[in-house]
């Protein structure tokens, strides 16, 4: 099994953060403490004799996550530091400025000319957007209409895109409930 290790409140972090969810691999992983172990469960005999599951910390932010799923200390490293995007985008908030919230360019990019929000889960940019989507509905108070309404997106396409991916949905539930709200459906 794999876990991603959320925080259970958000770091506030200066506005001006660099954007790690968009570091290349290298760069994220320095910015990391990885720590190999070995993990219990299938794979035989060999999975209790090597360290193969992988652990990181971000040191910034103190996010981590981990993979134990396979037998590969290479494979548990990249997926774990997709999952470490994922946790990022999910935990960290940066402070943005509703009133003349302009969307960056990487967002605008995914906002086509009929007004609709397309990205997808294996899109290279998806985590950044998620970030930058989260970051913004944090200061709209998790109203997803005042945030769509932000992006020039209907109510209806923002959320539809936004509960493509389980992770992100209960994300913005989460927050929703520390907000005061109601559960999105």
């Amino acid at each position: 099994m794999t876990n991603a290790e959320n925080n259970p409140t958000p770091t506030k972090p200066p506005h001006d953060m660099v954007c790690f969810v968009s570091l290349d691999d290298h760069d994220l992983l320095a910015q990391c403490q990885v720590d190999t172990y070995r993990a219990s469960g299938p794979g035989g005999q060999k999975r209790n004799k090597t360290a193969s599951a992988v652990r990181l910390r971000h040191q910034p932010t103190g996010v981590s996550a981990n993979a134990v799923e396979s037998r590969s200390q290479h494979e548990n490293k990249a997926k774990a530091l997709k999952r470490l995007r994922l946790s990022i985008a999910l935990n960290v908030r940066r402070h943005v400025e509703p009133d003349g919230y302009e969307p960056s360019a990487l967002l605008q990019s995914c906002i086509s000319k009929s007004g609709k929000f397309a990205i997808g889960r294996r899109d290279q940019r998806y985590y950044e957007v998620v970030w930058e989507v989260l970051d913004l509905l944090s200061a709209c108070k998790m109203q997803v209409s005042t945030a769509a309404q932000k992006l020039g997106l209907s109510t209806a396409n923002f959320s539809h895109v936004l509960r493509d991916d389980p992770a992100v949905w209960r994300r913005i539930n989460e927050l929703r409930k520390d907000e005061g709200l109601s559960s999105l459906k």
